[in-house]
């Protein structure tokens, strides 16, 4: 039995997989896959409603927000975002904490004024309180990355800002791993692939009165008046993700809900900071504690610069058990085990005894 522990494409849940694998021939007993479905079908229109309706319900999403699925992953929505919102006043403020922020900023900067309001940092590995920020009144929106996959830094609070500045989010990695507060945000999106289902969608949440103020250049596969006139279907989206993703919803509703959710990645992230935490420096995690990612765990093996033998080590040991993809992100190195919600607490705490008897064996 492998353990998928990647950080995205991640793990899906193994009842989700089932239940494509005996459909794949014949959805919904429509006689074809939903590969085969035509987007414009009744068919496939209860199939994307369905996925829509389970997310609203279990994000408790307000009736002027609207939800689209788009393509493009995140990257796609960095572009999006400033395409659709930052024409408002020409600039908006990022906090960057991280690569992925990191990079939105930089596509942002394409399209109009960006203002970092964090010094820039060598190493990612807080979250500097709201109260050193250098936000401008002026601002289009406030940009930030909920959970940086790269370096394990997931924010502990909600930022607040002005009541008509929007807060914009990228919660591609931590989606529905813990209930949040729709009310509080402009715009919140998601790729699927690390968190809710295969790569190829991304799930956009956006409050009405944001809709209708792109640039004149925005592409209109990027423009979120345009997708949602046509309810998401402008351009053929992906059937087949959209459809996975659906059944995800299913899942978790079946599961304990976003709070399900939550009790699970608290108590998984837990188990492996414990670990970590309890090996007398023999593991290193460089993150502060309150922002440590519930989602993506980071660690070096010997030191904080790691041992790059001891953590080959570790990884090859690691795959001859099962556990696969825990390389460390190319740009940080070392470990990162991803704990996203399909990720079972039985298979965390078999990463621990691993961990721990890694420790054992290795420590003198």
């Amino acid at each position: 039995m492998v353990i998928n522990f990647a950080a995205g494409p991640a793990k899906l849940p193994e009842e989700v997989l089932k239940e494509v694998q005996t459909n794949l021939l014949n959805c919904n007993g429509s006689g074809i896959s939903v590969m085969e479905m035509s987007h414009r079908s009744s068919n496939y229109a209860k199939v994307q409603d369905a996925a829509l309706a389970d997310l609203r319900e279990l994000l408790n999403v307000p009736s002027n927000y609207k939800i689209l699925l788009m393509q493009g992953g995140g990257t796609g929505q960095f572009a999006a975002v400033a395409l659709n919102l930052i024409g408002i006043t020409g600039t908006a403020d990022y906090v960057i904490t991280g690569s992925w922020s990191s990079k939105a900023a930089k596509e942002a900067a394409q399209y109009g004024k960006v203002n970092a309001v964090l010094p820039k940092a060598a190493k990612y590995t807080s979250v500097p309180r709201q109260s050193t920020w250098q936000l401008d009144p002026k601002a289009s929106y406030v940009y930030y990355c909920d959970n940086e996959t790269v370096e394990g830094v997931e924010f502990d609070f909600v930022p607040e800002v002005a009541s008509n500045v929007p807060l914009v989010c990228d919660m591609s990695s931590n989606f529905l791993s813990r209930p949040i507060d729709i009310s509080k945000f402009g715009v919140i999106f998601a790729g699927a692939q690390k968190n809710i289902g295969p790569a190829g969608v991304t799930v956009i949440i956006v409050r009405d009165d944001l809709i209708g103020k792109h640039l004149k250049s925005t592409p209109s596969i990027l423009n979120f008046e345009l997708m949602d006139k046509n309810n998401s279907l402008l351009n053929t989206p992906p059937t087949f993700g959209i459809y996975v993703m659906g059944l995800v919803f299913k899942w978790i509703k079946s599961n304990g809900g976003v709070a399900g959710m939550a009790e699970l990645a608290k108590a998984k992230s837990k188990l492996i900071y414990e670990t970590i935490d309890k090996s007398d420096g023999f593991y290193y995690c460089p993150l502060d504690t309150n922002v440590r990612s519930r989602m993506n765990v980071p660690f070096r093996i010997g030191s904080a610069a790691g041992n790059d033998a001891l953590e080959k080590e570790f990884l090859a040991k690691a795959e001859a058990d099962g556990m696969i993809q825990l390389k460390g992100h190319r740009s940080v190195g070392g470990i990162r085990a991803s704990l996203y919600n399909a990720i079972t607490l039985a298979e965390t705490q078999q990463l621990a005894n691993l961990m721990l008897a890694f420790y054992k064996n290795n420590k003198n």
